[in-house]
């Protein structure tokens, strides 16, 4: 899969999500629709029918569920999962390498097909003090986003999703076709939200993210369009 924009679709039901995807069909004519990121509140609002829909309109569909569980129910609810042909989906790599691994098995359709699968390493909301204050992790941000990464690796995932900011020493530690899909990426003139580890689009793609994820800078702007085509400008054309 190449380098993409995937447009973080946050909302509380299909409607809303649907008039959204519809503003591209309507001032867009250069054919590109965006790659869409389903998350927990929208899927658990409508259900399989939202990613289907999504998915008969030509999107691409990142599946952010964040699984984390032991690893029988894991497997057993991705091998549903695998049945709603999405592109990408994950879970958290803080479940262990054997739940990693009961993941994949199950995500494996019997014709060897999979969506890709990575694994979330530390939120982008988590910073150092909430790391070892909270979770009680010593050791330094970096350090536990490369352990959990080579996890996944050496479980077989495809990727990890991490900040801009530890995509280049993932690629050094796992490889440059280990992927990295980071959150936490808003335009030089935007707010961070709740985001505390952060890049724009440049300065991601200068980073080694393969690819990036956007909500609010795209959803919540005046114009969305402009927004999605500028992040897209920002990341894969300048």
């Amino acid at each position: 899969m190449a380098r993409d924009v995937i447009v973080a679709c946050d909302f509380a039901d299909a409607k809303t999500t649907l008039d959204f995807l519809d503003l591209f069909e309507k001032n867009s004519n250069t054919g590109r629709k965006p790659f869409v990121k389903i998350g927990m509140e929208l899927f658990y609002a409508e259900g399989p029918s939202i990613v289907r829909e999504i998915k008969s309109r030509g999107h691409k569909i990142f599946l952010d569920l964040k699984l984390h569980d032991i690893p029988n129910t894991v497997k057993k609810t991705m091998a549903v999962l695998s049945k709603l042909d999405v592109d990408i989906t994950n879970l958290h790599a803080a479940g262990t390498s054997s739940m990693m691994k009961a993941a994949l098995e199950g995500l494996t359709r019997e014709d060897g097909t999979r969506p890709l699968l990575i694994a979330v390493t530390q939120l982008t909301s988590t910073d150092r003090e909430a790391l070892e204050n909270e979770l009680l992790i010593k050791e330094p941000m970096e350090e536990v986003v490369m352990s959990y990464a080579l996890n996944a690796k050496n479980s077989g995932l495809d990727g990890v999703v991490c900040s801009p900011l530890e995509a280049k020493a993932v690629h050094d530690t796992c490889g440059k076709s280990f992927l990295t899909v980071t959150p936490g990426v808003r335009f030089d003139d935007g707010e961070k939200g709740d985001q505390k580890r952060v890049m724009t689009p440049r300065e991601a793609r200068k980073a080694g993210s393969d690819y990036i994820v956007m909500g609010r800078p795209i959803t919540a702007a005046a114009d969305p369009c402009a927004a999605y085509f500028r992040a897209v400008r920002e990341f894969l054309e300048d």
